[in-house]
């Protein structure tokens, strides 16, 4: 996490007498109310210095009137060269009201910390605001963190953020009618990702890197264990370019990651295999997010088991699973329509169209 800008709270000589620590109580509980002839910033930076206040009235009144304060005098402040801490504490209090939160999103003098907390909000419009700054997410990987973990962040993020990364939608993934197709991420030869990973693993790594490129190898205990301490010490950005450019065994980690971001990372990875594929469709402990993706490439629904796993999984979106059913044989119908496991919906949807078929 980076640490939190250091910037002298300034106030006016006009705006200070009311929050002096040796200005009267009875000044301070006045100024609390809120009706000061002040400009906007300084009037709601007035407020924030005596919601901490010593004197619990004066703090009590101040809060209050800060949260009352006019639509058109908040926005005034909220857009304008207020202090981060100003900012910071304004989020928190008004996590609630989006439109207020707009203003804080798109301000500059807002602290990469206040960003992140505003991209954990379940606000949709705000988390599309925050994934626009793609400066911001670069130098702190909180704001990607708390993006990939909101479930308000849909797949047009997912694709702007993986696309500025280097890790495009698959080639024949198939896209929304409102979304932008981005072009494809291309193939990844075993040197460029044994140079990618010991650019990010350091030299003192370097073996373990040739072995994190490999496909061929297989993972012992050893492996298991220095990846896993890796994995808890990488950042979002470092899981995904891993995800990117390692070999199966951080693709099978990565991609029951709770990030959104490192697990559809994982799954388009360009050097993913069919069987990787079928494997991760028919995981219970991977997001609807990587099932999604699997079911949009037609490459891999034209296989009959990967079919089967999605409709199957009950993590698969029921939409989509209703889909594949059409596709499912006799036999496989009758399991789908006895299983506890598959959301009613879909089994449901199974004894349909058996008994359209008369079966």
């Amino acid at each position: 996490m980076s640490e939190r800008t250091k910037i002298r709270l300034a106030l006016s000589p006009e705006a200070e007498r009311y929050v002096r620590r040796d200005a009267p109580v009875e000044v301070r509980r006045l100024a609390a109310g809120g009706a000061l002839p002040l400009p906007p910033v300084e009037l709601v930076t007035v407020l924030f210095v005596l919601v901490h206040d010593a004197d619990e009235t004066v703090k009590d009144r101040a809060r209050g009137s800060l949260e009352r304060l006019p639509d058109n005098v908040l926005a005034a402040a909220l857009s304008g060269a207020a202090h981060p801490a100003v900012l910071s504490y304004c989020a928190q209090s008004f996590r609630d009201l989006p439109d207020r939160l707009e203003a804080i999103a798109l301000n500059a003098q807002a602290d990469d910390e206040t960003i992140a907390f505003l991209a954990s909000l379940p606000h949709k419009h705000i988390v599309d605001i925050v994934s626009n700054n793609q400066e911001r997410m670069l130098r702190c990987p909180d704001i990607v963190e708390a993006l990939g973990t909101n479930p308000l962040t849909g797949r047009s993020v997912i694709d702007r953020i993986l696309s500025f990364l280097g890790l495009e939608r698959g080639a024949h993934e198939e896209i929304d009618e409102n979304e932008v197709p981005l072009a494809p991420a291309g193939p990844v030869t075993d040197a460029e990702a044994l140079s990618a990973l010991e650019a990010l693993l350091g030299d003192d790594v370097s073996n373990f890197a040739r072995e994190l490129v490999d496909d061929a190898v297989e993972a012992d205990e050893e492996m298991q264990k220095n990846l896993h301490a890796m994995l808890q010490r990488m950042t979002v950005f470092e899981k995904v370019k891993l995800a990117r450019v390692g070999n199966k065994e951080a693709r099978g980690l990565l991609i029951r990651d709770r990030n959104k971001l490192v697990a559809a990372a994982a799954v388009r990875s360009p050097k993913v295999t069919d069987n990787e594929i079928l494997a991760f469709a028919k995981a219970r402990n991977v997001s609807d997010e990587v099932l999604r993706i699997i079911a949009r490439n037609p490459d891999w629904t034209r296989s009959y088991q990967v079919k089967l796993a999605l409709t199957a999984n009950p993590r698969t979106p029921q939409q989509t699973a209703i889909k594949f059913l059409n596709y499912l044989q006799d036999r496989e119908l009758r399991g789908i329509m006895k299983s506890k496991d598959v959301p009613s919906a879909v089994s449901t949807h199974a004894r349909r169209i058996l008994q359209r078929k008369g079966k």
